[in-house]
């Protein structure tokens, strides 16, 4: 058997004859298991706000996006589209045309970006489950709008004799003669209206791309994007292969989080700053091991003294205080695991914690976090038991 492990289980389970020692060990004990579960569940919240911020992006964005590497357009012809659809793990794939555009509607205005997309664009983004009221239609001169552009302009939809008015500057160079219209018109009925976050929806009006394309003089080949929908079973970057060798060069394809850099670069920024708050707190909470161990030490100085005798060595002795450390730190964190645990399943199962009445604070359970927090604890824990353990020295054990 492993003596100074044997001794150092002993030590965990005794009581001090001392009752302040015993305070002391419990406090901190308590202080661990705090700790640790604190840090487990604002890392579970920050990991289900991370979902829950992005899902609306998903809403939007495709699995992969294609978009110009120099300027706002590109040109996709019928060969291409003919060799992207037998590209196997694509089962859909939507053109899209954008630009910034002025709206109208009764004396009212705004600015906002026009999209005009074609019939397979829901199947690729899935943009129709975001539906606040109305129906998904674009054709015939309709379109589907933003909640925030319909509360600003005061807009219903159908209502086909006050349509919305779309402008747009016309393209060329230089300025244009003041008997010429610098603009091109378009009139739009809204159809239906979505509803996903709010900058988004104050953001969009969706209609066909063929009714945007003449709106800017654009040909009927020119787009601004290519939206694809992958199959799940596939390997993303054999697909992203092919579709590169199809597009050419001149065209950049995007995955989710590259068409949403700065969302993850803010997201995983937020959690990274998080963990290492909470750390610093804890590194701080565990100086109270360092003291624990200290007192332990001085409570249990006449049997290190008697085991010195006895022939045990310093690094032995030594050893039993590091263990005794590392098991309360040990302990205490899958303590505080097992309770944050409980908080977290309890709140994924009955949603008590409430962001709004019908909206439960989105929490998400993970391996990784467990694994991170029990390491954290450990690691705090190896590094202040060994800063304690080496009080012992060989003058405090002389008798």
């Amino acid at each position: 058997m492993n003596f100074p492990w044997y001794i150092a289980k002993r030590y965990v389970r005794a009581k001090s004859s001392q009752n302040a020692v015993n305070v002391i060990n419990f406090i901190t004990f308590l202080v661990i298991v705090i700790g640790s579960a604190a840090l487990f569940i604002v890392l579970s919240g920050f990991a289900g706000l991370k979902t829950f911020s992005l899902s609306f992006s998903e809403t939007f964005d495709p699995s992969l996006k294609a978009e110009p590497l120099t300027g706002k357009y590109f040109t996709l012809t019928e060969e291409q589209k003919g060799q992207l659809q037998q590209i196997e793990g694509v089962t859909t794939f939507s053109a899209e045309l954008e630009e910034r555009v002025y709206l109208t509607y009764k004396q009212k205005s705004h600015v906002a970006w026009i999209k005009g997309v074609d019939s397979s664009y829901a199947r690729a983004t899935h943009i129709d489950s975001a539906l606040y009221w109305g129906n998904w239609a674009i054709d015939n001169q309709q379109g589907v709008i933003g909640l925030g552009i319909a509360n600003m302009l005061g807009l219903v939809i159908n209502d086909y004799r006050n349509p919305l008015i779309v402008l747009a500057p016309k393209p060329g160079k230089g300025s244009p003669s003041l008997q010429a219209k610098p603009y091109n018109q378009l009139a739009l009925v809204p159809s239906g209206v979505y509803a996903v976050e709010e900058n988004l929806d104050r953001k969009y009006v969706f209609t066909d791309l063929p009714l945007v394309q003449a709106l800017l003089e654009r040909t009927s080949n020119e787009i601004s994007g290519i939206n694809f929908e992958l199959a799940e079973d596939v390997n993303p970057k054999d697909v992203r292969t092919e579709i590169e060798q199809v597009l050419g060069t001149g065209v950049v394809l995007k995955n989710r989080e590259e068409q949403n850099s700065t969302l993850y670069r803010m997201l995983n920024t937020e959690n990274l700053a998080t963990y290492l708050i909470f750390t610093l707190v804890l590194i701080i909470a565990l100086f109270n091991v360092v003291g624990a161990i200290i007192m332990m030490i001085l409570d249990k100085q006449q049997n290190s003294r008697t085991l010195y005798s006895l022939g045990t060595t310093v690094k032995e002795i030594r050893r039993i205080y590091f263990l005794q450390g590392v098991l309360v730190t040990g302990l205490g964190g899958l303590l505080g695991i097992f309770l944050a645990s409980l908080l977290i399943w309890s709140q994924l199962l009955f949603g008590w914690l409430k962001i709004t009445p019908s909206l439960a604070y989105p929490v998400e359970y993970r391996a990784l976090d467990v694994l991170i927090v029990l390491g954290t604890i450990v690691v705090l824990g190896v590094i202040a038991s060994k800063i304690a353990s080496s009080r012992v020295n060989k003058k405090l054990l002389a008798a």
